[in-house]
């Protein structure tokens, strides 16, 4: 008992010697994950487990929180004890880098369903673009119902017990997905962050696994080597669509808390739509299940949609960068009357005056001698996701002006400026 005193007195100490010292700076997102429920079966519960989940930070700073998520759990959902560590390799934590996360100074914390909580500040030094391990202890058994499930990133799941402070351990079995994570911010002087908001491409369908290569992750390395104090965080979610729901919450009803309560946010790059077009009339192929909504959808609704997440970004303070949908000839999404709908939404894309900026992700990806698909050279193999290249082509063709508010060069990066300006302007 006076043990546990003693490290809530020295953490409840830690919490208000670091709010002082960083009074001047503010949190900011440095990595994010959106939610959705399972897909095709429920997973197996975990209980009196350890899970150790690999997350690349965008920037760093010398302290850090962590948030966990149980948005779409039913039940409440009890963390029995939680870390933080710089990884090494594999599962392996680097030495002495491990930190135990508390909650109001408490090392466990009960989730009520639908709910999101935040970790007391961490004193961690942690650099850009560095790998850090979350690892969640439960006790009891929790079915991990809120997820992303294709993370693109291996996770790892100890055998019995709490291994949440060890630096290794014996890995029982490994997965690609992050269960219950929301994000981790960090404390930086003026830093701002830019939320990548999408469907797979967002995601990364296509990447290879563990190389954290989806190009809001080569963005962030541009994003680094130019100097700019943003960082970048990723809640792309495979399958989304902007109206319906599609192996996740439609952006419509995701946006207050995959965007607008994001640390920091003072930009989305929005890039969804495509599956709306694509899902009209039911799915081809995939071997996933059928969605509820199986109607046709039309570039009119998704241009509704688009108007109303704009309108609900700048009323939030953000910059709005909207991205073109890119080619999909060849693919499952290519039915008929699909690529006229393509075409009309793209073209209001580049007409209005919704949004602060346009990036041109088709102009940068198709192929031009054949501008209804991807170049061969940026396709994944199935016509509708890039491969790495294709990422790298997209990270390439956004203007790093436009996170500025300044002007940037004409036709830069086939990126054209809006006439209104940017959010601080007007």
């Amino acid at each position: 008992m006076i043990i546990r005193w003693g490290v809530a007195v020295l953490a409840a100490l830690s919490l208000v010697l670091g709010r002082e010292a960083s009074a001047q700076d503010r949190w900011v997102a440095t990595w994010a994950t959106a939610a959705q429920l399972p897909l095709l079966v429920e997973p197996r519960p975990l209980e009196d487990q350890t899970v150790r989940q690999i997350v690349r930070i965008s920037r760093g700073g010398s302290e850090l929180r962590v948030r966990l998520s149980n948005v779409l759990g039913k039940t409440r959902l009890k963390i029995d004890a939680a870390s933080v560590g710089i990884r090494a390799d594999g599962a392996a934590l680097a030495p002495q880098s491990g930190r135990a996360l508390l909650f109001n100074a408490a090392t466990s914390i009960t989730i009520p369903p639908g709910a999101v909580v935040v970790s007391d500040p961490v004193q961690l030094e942690v650099k850009d673009a560095q790998d850090l391990a979350i690892s969640l202890y439960v006790k009891d058994a929790a079915a991990p119902t809120t997820r992303l499930s294709n993370a693109h990133q291996t996770s790892y799941l100890s055998a019995t017990g709490d291994h949440s402070a060890s630096e290794s351990f014996e890995v029982a079995s490994t997965f690609r997905s992050w269960y219950w994570l929301a994000g981790v911010d960090v404390r930086r002087a003026q830093g701002r962050a830019i939320v990548a908001f999408g469907d797979s491409i967002t995601e990364g369908v296509g990447s290879a696994t563990d190389q954290n290569a989806r190009w809001p992750d080569v963005f962030a390395g541009r994003l680094i080597a130019a100097g700019d104090d943003h960082s970048i965080v990723n809640v792309g979610i495979s399958g989304n669509r902007v109206i319906n729901d599609e192996m996740g919450p439609n952006a419509l009803s995701r946006l207050d808390r995959d965007l607008l309560t994001l640390s920091g946010a003072d930009t989305v790059i929005f890039l969804e739509g495509i599956n709306d077009i694509g899902y009209s009339g039911g799915r081809t192929g995939g071997g996933l299940p059928t969605t509820a909504f199986q109607g046709d959808v039309s570039a009119e609704e998704i241009i509704t949609g688009y108007r109303q997440i704009a309108s609900r970004a700048h009323d939030a303070g953000l910059r709005i960068l909207m991205g073109t949908l890119l080619p999909f000839a060849g693919s499952t999404h290519d039915k008929p009357g699909a690529e006229a709908k393509r075409q009309a939404v793209n073209a209001f894309i580049r007409s209005s005056q919704d949004f602060d900026a346009v990036i041109d992700f088709e102009k940068a990806l198709q192929d031009p001698a054949q501008p209804t698909q991807l170049l061969a050279a940026y396709d994944s193999g199935d016509h509708l996701h890039p491969n790495g290249a294709g990422y790298q082509a997209m990270a390439a063709a956004i203007d790093l002006q436009l996170l500025s508010g300044s002007a940037p060069a004409p036709a830069a990066l086939g990126c054209a400026r809006r006439a209104q300006g940017s959010p601080a302007s007007r």
